[in-house]
């Protein structure tokens, strides 16, 4: 099964098998198949890409009520560590994180369930990301915590002092003040 579990339940990583030869390689970076045979019925209607340069930390982002997003996320090229947070109010592990290194190489990728928050930091000189949402994005539903809130301690794996972040991810609330 390409599916493991992580310390967050439903939070899971996704590993494709890979075949190599002479020329390179292949791998289904998505099947429905595969996801239905593992009981996973997620219906991906967006995909989006970013591209980002060392140091660029994007997050942690949200989408709330109707509007809430489920992602399959992974590097297309570079390196990033990618972190989730469970917001889901009724949750063992609520305002607990989870991160991982997605890289190009390891074409790993995380699935992050609604009622998360998401961001990632690009380790690489330069790194693409790519992810599958399950819903359309919505401005008037968007949400975020702050990526250096001090309750949820995040090691990001990079030097906070050297992040390059949007304004906007600035003024994102603390976790204790968010509203989901």
């Amino acid at each position: 099964m390409p599916f493991l579990t992580t310390p967050i339940p439903d939070l899971l990583i996704f590993e494709p098998q890979v075949w190599h030869d002479e020329r390179g390689y292949f791998f289904e970076s998505y099947n429905r198949k595969t996801w239905q045979d593992a009981g996973l019925e997620v219906d991906f209607v967006q995909d989006n890409q970013a591209r980002s340069t060392q140091g660029v930390l994007r997050g942690l982002h949200y989408q709330t009520g109707e509007m809430a997003q489920a992602k399959l996320v992974r590097a297309v090229e570079g390196e990033v560590f990618d972190v989730a947070v469970d917001l889901r109010p009724d949750s063992a592990t609520y305002g607990k994180w989870y991160g991982i290194l997605l890289t190009a190489e390891n074409k790993r990728q995380l699935f992050v369930p609604r009622g998360f928050a998401h961001g990632y930091v690009v380790l690489s000189e330069t790194a693409e990301f790519a992810y599958k949402c399950d819903n359309y994005y919505s401005k008037a539903n968007e949400g975020g915590l702050r990526y250096d809130d001090p309750q949820l301690n995040i090691d990001w794996n990079f030097d906070l002092t050297e992040v390059l972040v949007s304004e906007k991810d600035r003024e994102l609330p603390f976790f204790g003040a968010h509203r989901h």
